[in-house]
């Protein structure tokens, strides 16, 4: 795993690269405390992580992450910070950045937060090469295979999943397993928006109904979600799958709104829900 470190203090850069070095997370393939100069390294470089500060002279962290992902949108980022402002940090996590390492540097942070990175760097580069070769198979046949029929491994997976959240009790769940199912059986070709809309068809509901069901089911998701997030940000659950399944908009809202009930609460999109869960289901059977 290739690294790279900004950081307009050199004794923090030092740290995270022996920290990086000592715990063998991978290679540091460069370093800068100049942000203009780091920006152009990192895309000439092409690191696989960034550890960047959020708060520098002349380019601040965001910044940095705008520019680079104009050009290298696969480069991950962790934003290394003191700063508590929680309109920066939704900001910073709109820009695309994965997690926080806060200051002052705290070995065992930066070693979770980075494995989970690498983690999630590896399962991306997994399901990317799977995603090639099957369209380079499907290139390649003249004629679409007859359907297969449903993976009952992904649904299962699926079913895991919900449990996990607390949210097989909910009537919606059932159109969530319905609907996911479908898409299952019809493989790459799967519209979701599309599938939904047949799978009312089928059963004779009307879409908007079915709908509100299952954002009723996702809501008691969310709200698990959210609460085991303020018991515990650094749950494995909590940090594996929240953001898989949720906009990351929607579960802080949610968080607050547990803290407290005068922020308006998180909505979940039944989009983002569904192919969460249908990249669970296709990551987990790897």
């Amino acid at each position: 795993m290739k690294f790279y470190i900004v950081d307009d203090v050199r004794s923090v850069v030092k740290v995270l690269d022996r920290i990086i070095e000592q715990k063998k997370l991978g290679e540091v393939v460069g370093f800068s405390t100049d942000a203009a100069k780091a920006e152009m390294e990192i895309i000439a470089r092409e690191p696989d992580i960034v550890l960047a500060d959020l708060l520098m002279p002349v380019k601040d962290g965001i910044s940095i992450v705008n520019d680079v992902k104009k050009v290298r949108p696969n480069i991950n980022f962790i934003m290394i910070s003191q700063v508590s402002d929680k309109e920066m940090v939704s900001e910073a996590y709109r820009a695309g950045v994965e997690f926080f390492i806060h200051k002052p540097i705290n070995i065992i942070e930066v070693e979770n937060v980075v494995r989970r990175v690498i983690e999630k760097v590896e399962m991306e580069k997994t399901l990317n090469g799977i995603r090639g070769m099957i369209k380079l198979t499907g290139d390649r046949e003249k004629e679409s295979a007859p359907a297969a029929g449903p993976k009952k491994d992904g649904m299962k997976d699926i079913r895991y999943l919900l449990g996990v959240m607390g949210m097989l009790g909910e009537r919606g769940t059932k159109d969530i397993l319905a609907v996911c199912e479908k898409c299952l059986e019809q493989g790459d070709s799967c519209e979701q928006s599309e599938t939904l809309t047949q799978y009312c068809r089928e059963i004779g509901e009307d879409e908007k109904v079915v709908k509100q069901r299952m954002r009723r089911a996702m809501k008691k998701g969310l709200i698990n979600m959210a609460n085991m997030g303020i018991e515990d940000s650094y749950n494995e659950v909590f940090q594996d799958y929240s953001q898989l399944v949720f906009e990351f908009e929607s579960l802080k809202a949610e968080m607050d709104y547990l803290r407290d009930s005068r922020n308006v609460g998180g909505k979940a999109s039944i989009g983002k829900f569904l192919e969460g869960l249908l990249i669970f289901s296709e990551m987990k059977e790897q």
